[in-house]
């Protein structure tokens, strides 16, 4: 759906519509008419406080149309905006280069020049009491690690102790190399176990209160879905005060909210507890509680993975058990504000109770996820995670949607602008307004402001109907001849996208022989350093799984042919998913489409959107799934794409990549 918004002046700033082109001009640009669609329809949405989805395709300058009405806001009202991103990727994006682009574009037009400022979780800085106090140690048992990795820990402390000397942030994105979460673990807190800044020692010059600080002084707060959440969702707020929300990446914010909302149940977790409560109480009430760990062990151990339907009598009596041993540690703690004025015991009483609420109130949600009278009044599903060989079995349970949760606590407080490169699932933005709860009529709108980009006359949309549908059994031969001819046609120049790390290696393992070009795949080394590889060396070919299908902005003829090896449908043994079909289905929807047909489309769009990057771009998607055309849900997936050139004739592909590699490249785009 497409949308006439027209721009509402402001006395005394300019208007949209003139900020823009003075950005635009600035950085180099020029004006895109998608552009200058989005930039009105968000500053109309922000006067009309309603919530708006825009599908804003790549290139068309989307960080701006949001950026330039946002800044506007916050000087109009004196209040922040917050922008909320998926991925560290594009919050160095925003804070690096265009927000600092745009704040310099913009100063001499406005009251001051446009502020900004990154806000990430509590957990992201180092804690300056913690790395000098004698903090409770929280590491995982010695045993789960061989001696090597001990050592590297070992030195990774080494690493942040020095660095704590000279950060003045204390972010943990500016210690480079990285470090492990096991030795980061040591120098920071959570938000639940944090003293508070008048309580701690080291309250005046805590990393996290000060960033706190300065977002609270800005125009522009960047921040992370999950960040997000906690702040709308949680009783203490962690965002400043603010009353317009942008979500970029918000094809993401479904997940990103489940994932904070998801609670976990281990002898870790347990174990860790009895450890944090330590000598705080008498040792035998600690004792009961590690003996009702080691009796949920015990039962992990040998349970198969998956979903937890019917809730067995002996993991109920377990949990019971786990629940009411976690509260007789809290009751025998004491008031929870006692040794305020010591803080090495208030410091260590408060991890303790952080710990021990987790375990009790996690085992009370998996007691009442149970019980209900039908499928359609269940609200929580739980299952089991078999663990790794360096974690052991974990029960987890998460909510069987966030739709409730997201409309009352984020949508119902603010206005919210989400936007992303892919929003319109089957051609409409209603699959993904129901998963955020905005079903109402009148509460929100969606526009797709279209793509700078000729599709049809810059991609090739091939799906190989002739090939058998794929099986369980990995990769058929038909599949990895295809692969290689598709290949050998585009001059190397390739991006494999699999739906699972086993065909990735798979396909690599079977195809290096038979190929005259380099194949990475990924896990060889760093994600980001095989795409680096891939980018510069034209005829390599790269190959790899879920990070790969939204994660590569690979411009110019470095990527001419984008294979995928089926439609992305979730697993069927995935516990949530299945869980959230049947949930849907036992309520009268249809299951499938609402969500793994919605999973499907959404990375399907994502893949597709790795092929054109910039406006020289040219080549092929070749899906190797013939489901994509002949089942009956093709139609919704095909209209989740953009609007490439098809085919199913196999000639037609291997002519068109042809003629692109015996062409001179064109650069891409600034």
């Amino acid at each position: 759906m497409r949308v006439a918004f027209t721009a509402v002046p402001d006395s005394h700033l300019p208007s949209v519509d003139e900020l823009l082109s003075i950005a635009v001009n600035a950085v180099g640009g020029s004006e895109r008419q998608g552009q200058v669609t989005m930039v009105r329809a968000v500053q109309q949405a922000i006067d009309a406080d309603e919530h708006l989805a825009v599908q804003a395709g790549t290139g068309t300058g989307k960080s701006l149309a949001y950026l330039v009405p946002s800044i506007r806001h916050a000087m109009d009202s004196d209040k922040p905006v917050v922008v909320s991103t998926a991925t560290i990727a594009l919050q160095r994006q925003l804070v690096d280069r265009d927000l600092p682009r745009l704040a310099e574009a913009l100063g001499k037009e406005l009251p001051h020049e446009p502020t900004f400022a990154i806000l990430k979780g509590r957990r992201n800085y180092l804690c300056r009491y913690k790395a000098t106090a004698g903090w409770p140690e929280d590491d995982e048992q010695d045993q789960l690690f061989d001696p090597r990795e001990v050592s590297a820990t070992g030195r990774m402390v080494q690493r942040i102790q020095e660095w704590a000397e000279e950060t003045e942030t204390g972010d943990r994105d500016e210690l480079v190399p990285g470090v492990s979460e096991q030795a980061w673990r040591q120098f920071s807190v959570s938000a639940q176990e944090c003293l508070g800044a008048n309580r701690c020692p080291s309250g005046a010059e805590c990393f996290a209160e000060l960033a706190r600080q300065r977002a609270g002084e800005v125009d522009v707060v960047v921040t992370n879905h999950a960040l997000l959440a906690i702040d709308a969702m949680g009783e203490l707020p962690v965002l400043p005060e603010h009353k317009v929300v942008v979500v970029d990446e918000a094809h993401e914010l479904v997940d990103r909210v489940t994932s904070v909302v998801t609670g976990e149940l281990s002898e870790l977790t347990v174990s860790l507890a009895v450890r944090r409560v330590g000598r705080l109480i008498e040792q035998s009430v600690a004792d009961q509680l590690q003996e009702a760990g080691e009796d949920l062990k015990a039962l992990l151990a040998a349970a198969p993975p998956g979903r937890v339907d019917e809730l067995p009598q002996v993991l109920g009596l377990t949990l019971q058990l786990i629940r009411d041993t976690a509260w007789r540690c809290v009751t025998a703690l004491g008031p929870r504000n006692a040794d305020k004025d010591d803080p090495d015991k208030a410091g260590q009483r408060k991890a303790a109770f952080t710990a021990l609420d987790e375990v009790h109130d996690t085992a009370v949600r998996m007691l009442d996820a149970y019980g209900h009278a039908s499928e359609a009044d269940r609200a929580e599903v739980v299952w089991l995670d078999g663990g790794t060989d360096r974690r052991p079995p974990a029960l987890r349970v998460a909510p069987l949607t966030v739709s409730g949760m997201l409309r009352d606590k984020l949508f119902g407080e603010r206005t919210v602008v989400l936007t992303s490169a892919t929003l319109a699932l089957g051609g409409t933005f209603d699959a993904l307004a129901a998963q955020w709860g905005l079903s109402g009529p009148g509460e929100w709108q969606g526009i797709d402001v279209g793509s700078p980009f000729d599709h049809p006359r810059s991609g090739i949309l091939y799906v190989a109907k002739h090939l058998p549908q794929p099986g369980r059994d990995g990769l058929p031969q038909q599949y990895l001849d295809e692969i290689t001819e598709l290949i050998e046609a585009a001059g190397g120049r390739t991006l494999g996208l699999f739906s699972s790390m086993r065909a990735a290696k798979a396909a690599t393992e079977a195809l290096r022989d038979r190929l005259d070009v380099p194949l990475l795949c990924q896990g060889d080394d760093s994600t980001m350093l095989l795409v680096k590889q891939f980018a510069e060396d034209e005829p390599t070919c790269l190959f790899g799984t879920l990070s790969l299908w939204q994660g590569v902005d690979v411009p110019g003829p470095s990527l001419r042919l984008v294979i995928i090896d089926r439609v992305p449908f979730p697993r069927p043994d995935d516990p949530l998913t299945s869980a959230r079909q049947r949930h849907v289905a036992a309520r009268g929807g249809n299951g499938f489409m609402a969500v793994a047909a919605n999973h499907a489309a959404l990375l399907l769009a994502q893949g597709a959107g790795r092929l054109l990057r910039s406006q020289h771009d040219k080549g092929v998607i070749a899906v190797l799934d013939p489901r994509l055309v002949t089942a009956r849900y093709s139609g919704f997936l095909l209209n989740s794409l953009p609007p490439f050139w098809r085919t199913t004739d196999p000639a037609i592909p291997r002519a068109a990549l042809k003629r692109l590699a015996a062409e001179p490249t064109e650069p891409a785009d600034a």
